[in-house]
């Protein structure tokens, strides 16, 4: 099986470029880029649901993006081990009423020696905002911008 870099054991450069790859696959909105990064049986908690394996991810998560329009997320690293990593996150979307929400979460991931995930855990809430309020305004779907600031850059 080849590897998945940056591959576990984490130091604090590849678990940052780790969260930053998560979030610019994410903010692709590819239900399949984004599951490649995880293991064929890869387990999933989302808010209240439990699922497992790629299949399952890609099927959430188009799910998830049918719902969540216009999603922009920013992810950034909380904490690490040698196969763990800690990630605070907030994202922002619109429903098809053009309601916009901010949510906050944290997950917590788990690695295979081929740094492929195969254990996601996130808590999630939201919030209703309105449009003037939303802090992720780069062009989507992509990748935000190497100078767009990050959560901690915002002060949140």
């Amino acid at each position: 099986m080849e590897g998945r870099p940056p591959l576990p054991p984490f130091d604090m450069d590849s678990a940052r470029a780790r969260v930053r790859a998560a979030e610019d696959a994410w903010n692709t909105r590819e239900p399949e880029r984004v599951a490649g990064a995880y293991s064929e049986d890869s387990r999933w908690r989302n808010r209240t649901e439990f699922f497992q394996g790629r299949e399952a991810i890609i099927e959430f998560l188009r799910r998830k993006w049918q719902r969540e329009i216009d999603y922009r997320l920013c992810k950034e690293l909380w904490a690490f081990t040698d196969n763990t990593i800690g990630v605070r996150f907030q994202y922002e979307w619109r429903d098809r009423s053009d309601q916009w929400y901010r949510a906050y979460g944290n997950e917590m991931w788990e690695f295979n020696e081929h740094g492929l995930m195969v254990r996601r855990e996130a808590s999630i809430n939201e919030t209703p905002i309105e449009a003037d309020e939303r802090r992720f305004r780069w062009p989507a779907p992509g990748p935000r911008p190497q100078n767009h600031p990050g959560l901690n850059q915002h002060g949140l």
